[in-house]
């Protein structure tokens, strides 16, 4: 019964030290991939904002036709940065993603080593007894 006890205390320590593992890799890049979306909000709404800055001083027709082009331009810009913040987003979930899958793998091979090693210390014990 005492060596029950000591296996799930051992596992139930292991279970835990993983989980903070996990948890705190998933922490880091649910706080990098913010910061990363927070940047490109931060860098569109100041373009926008100084385009909309540029429309407001304009006061003939003229001036808006010459404007128009700058607009476009904006946008372009906003969307590229946007697509590209969704990229970097994407692969950085990506690499922590395979961080956190092996870390799995280690904790599963683990186990099976841990495991066949119980087995054959078992089946020893036995053809002992026997």
């Amino acid at each position: 019964m005492y060596q029950f006890n000591e296996q799930f205390t051992a596992a139930t320590r292991q279970f835990g030290e993983t989980a903070s593992q996990v948890g705190q890799l998933a922490l880091e890049n649910a706080e990098k991939v913010f910061g990363l979306q927070l940047s490109t909000l931060e860098a569109n709404a100041n373009a926008t904002f100084a385009f909309l800055g540029e429309i407001a001083e304009v006061r003939d027709l003229d001036g808006y036709k010459a404007v128009l082009p700058k607009g476009v331009q904006v946008a372009r810009e906003n969307v590229e940065r946007s697509i590209h913040a969704g990229q970097e987003v994407f692969a950085r979930t990506l690499k922590t993603n395979e961080a956190i899958g092996q870390i799995a793998k280690g904790q599963v091979e683990a186990a099976t080593e841990q495991a066949q090693a119980d087995t054959a210390k078992a089946a020893k014990a036995a053809g002992k007894k026997a």
